[in-house]
């Protein structure tokens, strides 16, 4: 008999994982995903990602806004009687209750190579800070964020033009396999959890807007690794004699001018000064138009050109 499982996902990047399940024939006896919300100008109710997977399937679905204290969802989580429950950027930390209840532990899939960047934003900021490799883990977890023991680990490189959206679809990909080989050791008792070294611990915590706002004094790579990292939410910004442009592609070259100052547009890009080495940018979104090329953009920009300041 198939072992049952309650899986807790949210976004894109937990649908490999809720699909292996389905295709490995575990017993999906609940899917637990965040309640809908209203996105975009329009405002538009839209389901996750997990929830249009879990209905394609008929499976079993519930959207709390809370677990701690919700007696009616914890109730429904036992009577499920699971094996094993498996989280996958939920969103929600699970509490004691919740975490004893499956006889083989509660499973989840982590997209860093743990215990380094433990949090929300795991891929973005693997980006920021210029890792060259970084990968997921999966673990059983405990009330302290990401700080379960580890159960398994797959690497996987990071591009020179990787962003956060380009990362994330590889990660999940590799999050599912991996849950899947995590689940059969687990259940056929061939795996040990290893604790994880406090001593090697960073962080990734969730990415704010404020976050996106390009500081034209830090050297050039670092911010063009942010712009990649932050991409697409929230976003690199800066501003324009009082515009807000954002800016979604950009390589540090050699050269040097003030912070911000423009030295030169053309069709490569804009080329501005950091605080170490010059930022071109080639690809930016300035208010009422699409993403273009910067070079277009300054055709239509009567304001930036060489001598303009960015960030003022």
């Amino acid at each position: 008999m198939a072992h049952s499982i309650v899986f807790m996902g949210t976004p894109a990047f937990a649908v490999p994982s809720l699909k292996v399940l389905l295709r490995e024939g575990y017993d999906v006896k609940l899917v637990l995903t965040q309640p809908d919300r209203p996105i975009g100008r329009g405002q538009r109710v839209a389901f996750s990602p997990i929830k249009e997977l879990a209905l394609e399937h008929g499976l079993s679905v519930l959207q709390p806004e809370k677990l701690r204290g919700n007696e009616e969802v914890f109730d429904k989580i036992r009577e499920a009687r699971p094996d094993a429950i498996v989280v996958v950027a939920y969103g929600q930390f699970l509490p004691r209750s919740i975490l004893d209840l499956p006889s083989f532990g509660c499973v989840n899939v982590h997209a860093s190579l743990l215990p380094k960047y433990r949090g929300a934003a795991p891929i973005q900021w693997a980006i920021a800070q210029g890792e060259e490799v970084t990968g997921v883990s999966t673990m059983f977890m405990a009330e302290k964020m990401d700080a379960g023991p580890i159960l398994l680990k797959a690497e996987c490189p990071i591009l020179p033009d990787d962003t956060a959206e380009s990362l994330s679809p590889r990660l999940a990909a590799l999050g599912g396999e991996l849950l899947a080989e995590t689940l059969r050791k687990i259940f056929d008792h061939s795996i040990q959890p290893i604790p994880q070294d406090e001593k090697l611990v960073s962080f990734a915590p969730l990415i704010k807007k404020e976050d996106g706002v390009i500081d034209w004094k830090k050297p050039a790579p670092e911010i063009a690794r942010r712009i990649r990292g932050f991409f697409p939410w929230p976003g690199s910004t800066t501003t324009l004699e009082g515009k807000i442009v954002k800016v979604s592609e950009a390589v540090a070259i050699e050269g040097k001018a003030a912070p911000g100052l423009v030295l030169s547009c053309d069709e490569e890009g804009w080329r501005v000064g950091t605080g170490e080495g010059l930022l071109l940018i080639k690809q930016v979104q300035i208010p009422g138009r699409c993403c273009q090329p910067a070079c277009e953009a300054a055709r239509g920009l009567r304001c930036i050109s060489p001598g303009s300041k960015l960030g003022e």
